[in-house]
C-alpha cells in the first residue's frame, strides 16, 4: 500500500508540475498521472493494489463535496433570486435529455444513458473558475452569473446523485420512487440543517479559545466523518452527508479558518481520487468508441451553447449576455467523474461508460477557454445575420423582465402580494417545524421508549415517553399554530377588508389541525383511547400550549438561538468591517446612507478628538462606529481620538458624505519638498563655549528640544568614555556634550 501511495504522489507531482509550467488544469495532471501508472501503461510501474486506491478514492470525493459544502450558503442561493434557478434548471434538464438521446442512438442500456444524462449536464465549476482567472474575466458581471448557476448545479449534483442511487438499487426507473427519493432529500436536508444550525455553532462557541489549528482540524473532519455516517445510515451516500456538514459549517463564523486548514487534506485526497479517474482510462476502449468519444464531444459542445444561452435568455439576460454564459459552460468535470464513480460502485453501468467520459472531460477542457473567446465573434455572426429590428426586439424583451415597474397603487394587487407573501412563509413555517416534531416522535420512539419498556412497566413507559415527547415538541407545535399571527402582513390583512378575516383565521385552524394530526399520531401509539378522548386531548394538550407562557418562552429562545446561528458569520463579517451592517439597507429607504471613510495616513485631524473634530455640526454626519486593527468601537464617545487608518463608518446623505471625503482627502499634511540631504540625521559634539544658549542651564530647562530640535546624547568624559547627563546637569564652560539633530538645527544652535 505505502509503495502504491508512493508511486502515485511521486508520478502525480511530476506530471502536475508540467500542467502547471503549461498553464492547464492541474485536475488533467492528476488524470494523465493515472493513466501512467495503471496497467494499461506496461513501460513503467504500475498500482498493484487498486483496492485500497479506491477506498482512497471514495474518501476523495467525501472531503471534496465537505470543501464544496463550505463554499456554499443557503443564503446567497436565496439572495439569488429566480434568475440562477430558471437558468441551471433549464440547462441540467435539457443536457439530461439530450445525454440519454445520445446514449440511446448509440444502443446503450437505458440505466447507462440515464447516467450518461447525468454526467452531460454538470459543467466543471473548477475548470470554468480556472479558465476565468486565467483569461482576466472573472470580475466580469457574465462569470459572476456563471458561477452562481454553476453552485446550484452542484447541489442539483447531489440531489440527482441520491436520485440515481434509487433508481439504481431498483430494477427500473419508477416515478414514485424517484418522488420519494426527492422527498427523502428535502427531510434529510431541513432536519439536520436546523439541528446542526442550533448545535454546531453554539459548540464551536463555547470551545472557540481552545481550538488550536490543529483540534479545529481534528474537530471538523470529526463532524465531517460524522454526518456521512449518519447520511449512509439514513440510505444516503457519505459523501451527500459531507456536503451537508460543510454547508452547516459554512454558516460559522470559524467557515475560514475550517476551509483553510481542512484544504491540504482535501487536496491529498481529491489527487488521489482523479487518479483513480486516470487509472480506468483503456486506450484499447477509447479506440473502439472512439465515434462516441466524438458524438458526446459534439453533443456537450452544441447543447450547453444552445440551451445555456436558452437558460440565460429565459432568466433575463441580453442575448450578447446569455451567450457569453452559454458558451463557457460547454464542458463536464469533476461531477461526472462522480457520477460515474457512482455507478461503478454500485456495478449498474458498463465498464466502457467510465473511460469514454473521462476521454470526453480532457477534450472539453482544453477546448474551454477557447469556447469562452468564441462568444463574442459568435454573436457578431448573429448580428451581422439577423437585421438589427430583431436583435432589438429581443434584447428588449429581456430588459422588460428585468426592469419593469409598475406605479399602479391597486389595492388589491397590493392584497394579493400580502397573502402570497404571508401564505409562503406560513407553509415553509409549517414544514420546518413538522419535520422537527416528526423526528421529536422518531427519536423518542426508537430509543427513549425502548429503554423505558425494559425497566418500567408498559403503561408508565408509555406514558412517560408521551408526556416527555409532547413536552420537547411543545415549542414547534406552538410555532406552527402561532407563527406570522403577528407579522405585519397579518395586520395589514385583517385591517385592510373584513373579508380576509375570516381566511386567516382558517390558517390557524388549518395549522391547528396538523398539530392535532402529531397528538393523535403520539396517543393512537401509546394508548388504547378511543378517537373521541384522544381528539379531546389533543384539543386540551394545544390549547394549554398556546396559553403556556413557559412554552412561549421557550419557543421565541430556540428560534431566536438559531436566527443568531444563522446570521454569526455574517455579523462576525459586520464586526471586523468586510461587511456594513443589516440596518445599511433601512438608511437606504429613508435616503441616508451608511458609508465608509479612511482617515488617510498625513492627515491632520489625526490625533484628534470627535468633540474637536464636530463632524455633525460641520457636516451633518454621525459616526456610528469605528474600525481600527480589527477592533470595532460601536456609538464612540466625544473624546475619543482617531488615528491614521482608522475606518469611520458615518451615517449621513450623500452630499454630506461626499463633503466629508473631499475635506478628509484635502486635511493633510503638506509634502515635504525640502531637500533630504537637510533632513539627515548627525551625531555631533559641540564644546560649550561662552556665547552658548545653554551656558549655565540645566538640561531640564535648557529648552534644547523645543528651540532646536535637538537630542543631548551624553557628555564627554575623558577621551573614549561617553555617559548619559543627568536631567540636573547644570552646563559649563568646556563641556563636550554630543547632540542629534538635523544638519539646519546645528545651524540654528550654533
Amino acid at each position: 500500500m505505502i509503495q502504491d501511495l508512493a508511486l502515485i504522489l511521486i508520478v502525480a507531482g511530476i506530471v502536475t508540475l508540467i500542467f502547471k509550467k503549461l498553464k492547464q488544469p492541474i485536475v488533467l495532471g492528476y488524470i494523465v498521472a493515472g493513466f501512467l501508472v495503471s496497467p494499461h501503461m506496461p513501460y513503467i510501474m504500475s498500482v498493484v493494489a487498486k483496492e485500497n486506491i479506491q477506498e482512497w478514492a471514495d474518501i476523495g470525493v467525501m472531503f471534496l463535496l465537505f470543501s464544496l459544502g463550505l463554499d456554499f450558503s443557503f443564503k446567497k442561493i436565496v439572495k439569488m433570486g429566480m434568475a440562477p434557478i430558471i437558468a441551471s434548471m433549464t440547462i441540467v434538464l435539457c443536457m439530461i435529455m439530450l445525454g440519454y438521446t445520445t446514449g440511446t442512438i448509440f444502443g446503450w442500456k437505458s440505466i447507462d444513458c440515464i447516467f450518461l444524462g447525468g454526467m452531460l449536464a454538470m459543467s466543471s465549476t473548477t475548470i470554468i473558475y480556472k479558465a476565468f482567472d486565467d483569461l482576466g474575466l472573472r470580475q466580469q458581471r457574465f462569470a459572476s452569473l456563471v458561477m452562481s448557476v454553476l453552485i446550484l448545479e452542484d447541489i442539483l449534483a447531489i440531489v440527482m446523485m441520491v436520485m440515481l442511487s434509487a433508481i439504481a438499487s431498483g430494477n427500473s426507473p419508477d416515478s414514485q420512487d424517484m418522488m420519494f427519493s426527492l422527498l427523502s432529500i428535502v427531510f434529510f436536508l431541513t432536519l439536520w440543517f436546523v439541528i446542526g444550525i442550533f448545535a454546531i455553532p453554539l459548540f464551536l462557541r463555547k470551545t472557540r479559545k481552545m481550538m488550536s489549528a490543529e483540534t479545529l482540524l481534528i474537530v471538523s473532519l470529526g463532524l465531517c466523518c460524522l454526518m456521512a455516517v449518519v447520511s449512509t445510515k439514513a440510505g444516503f451516500s457519505s459523501a451527500f452527508g459531507a456536503f451537508v456538514m460543510g454547508s452547516i459549517l459554512a454558516e460559522t463564523v470559524e467557515a475560514e479558518k475550517i476551509e483553510k486548514v481542512t484544504e491540504p487534506v482535501k487536496n491529498l485526497f481529491g489527487a488521489i481520487f482523479f487518479v483513480s479517474v486516470g487509472m480506468l482510462v483503456d486506450p484499447n476502449v477509447l479506440i473502439e468508441y472512439a465515434l462516441p468519444i466524438l458524438a458526446i464531444v459534439m453533443t456537450i459542445l452544441l447543447g450547453q451553447v444552445i440551451f445555456g444561452t436558452i437558460g440565460f435568455f429565459l432568466s433575463g439576460q441580453t442575448l450578447y449576455t446569455a451567450m457569453r454564459c452559454g458558451f463557457s459552460m460547454a464542458q463536464i468535470g469533476e461531477f461526472a467523474f462522480i457520477i460515474a464513480s457512482l455507478g461503478m460502485s454500485m456495478g449498474v453501468i458498463a465498464n466502457f461508460l467510465y473511460p469514454v467520459v473521462v476521454a470526453v472531460s480532457v477534450i472539453t477542457t482544453f477546448l474551454t477557454p477557447y469556447m469562452i473567446r468564441g462568444a463574442e465573434p459568435a454573436y457578431k455572426f448573429i448580428e451581422r445575420k439577423l437585421p438589427k429590428s430583431i436583435i432589438l426586439q429581443i434584447n428588449s424583451l429581456t430588459t422588460k423582465h428585468r426592469g419593469e415597474k409598475t406605479d399602479k397603487k391597486d389595492v388589491s394587487i397590493t392584497q394579493k402580494q400580502l397573502w402570497h407573501k404571508l401564505l409562503k412563509e406560513m407553509t415553509i413555517n409549517t414544514a420546518v417545524y413538522s419535520i422537527l416534531v416528526i423526528a421529536i416522535i422518531s427519536v423518542m420512539f426508537t430509543f427513549v421508549l425502548t429503554f423505558a419498556r425494559s425497566v418500567l412497566p408498559l403503561w408508565w413507559a408509555n406514558g412517560i415517553t408521551g408526556i416527555l415527547t409532547v413536552l420537547i415538541a411543545a415549542p414547534f407545535l406552538r410555532a406552527i399554530v402561532m407563527k406570522k399571527n403577528h407579522s405585519e402582513e397579518w395586520k395589514m390583512l385583517w385591517q385592510a377588508s373584513a373579508l380576509n378575516r375570516l381566511p386567516l383565521i382558517s390558517t390557524i385552524v388549518a395549522r391547528g389541525a396538523i398539530c392535532m394530526i402529531f397528538i393523535f399520531y403520539i396517543c393512537n401509539y401509546l394508548t388504547r383511547f378511543t378517537n373521541a378522548i384522544v381528539i379531546c386531548l389533543g384539543i386540551i394538550v394545544i390549547t394549554i400550549t398556546i396559553l403556556s407562557r413557559s412554552i412561549k418562552q421557550r419557543s421565541i429562545h430556540l428560534e431566536r438561538l438559531f436566527k443568531q446561528n444563522l446570521r454569526s458569520r455574517e455579523v462576525a463579517a459586520q464586526v471586523k468591517g468586510d461587511e456594513l451592517p443589516t440596518y445599511a439597507d433601512t438608511l437606504v429607504e429613508r435616503d441616508l446612507t451608511l458609508a465608509e471613510v479612511i482617515v488617510p495616513e498625513n492627515s491632520l485631524w489625526a490625533g484628534k478628538t470627535l468633540a474637536d473634530l464636530q463632524l455633525g455640526t460641520n457636516f451633518g454626519v454621525h459616526v456610528s462606529s469605528i474600525l481600527r486593527n480589527g477592533r470595532r468601537q460601536n456609538i464612540p464617545y466625544g473624546i475619543e481620538q482617531i488615528f491614521p487608518g482608522d475606518k469611520l463608518q458615518v451615517i449621513g446623505s450623500d452630499e454630506q458624505i461626499t463633503n466629508l471625503h473631499k475635506v478628509m482627502e484635502t486635511a493633510v499634511y503638506p509634502e515635504d519638498d525640502t531637500d533630504y540631504e537637510k533632513r539627515e540625521m548627525i551625531l555631533r559634539q559641540i564644546t560649550i563655549g561662552s556665547k552658548s544658549p545653554i551656558l549655565g542651564k540645566p538640561l531640564h530647562a535648557s529648552r534644547l528640544r523645543e528651540d532646536y530640535a535637538l537630542l543631548v546624547v551624553g557628555i564627554e568624559e575623558g577621551q573614549q568614555n561617553l555617559t548619559s547627563i543627568d536631567p540636573n546637569h547644570v552646563f559649563q564652560q568646556g563641556d563636550i556634550v554630543w547632540f542629534v539633530g538635523e544638519r539646519t538645527s546645528f545651524e540654528k544652535f550654533e
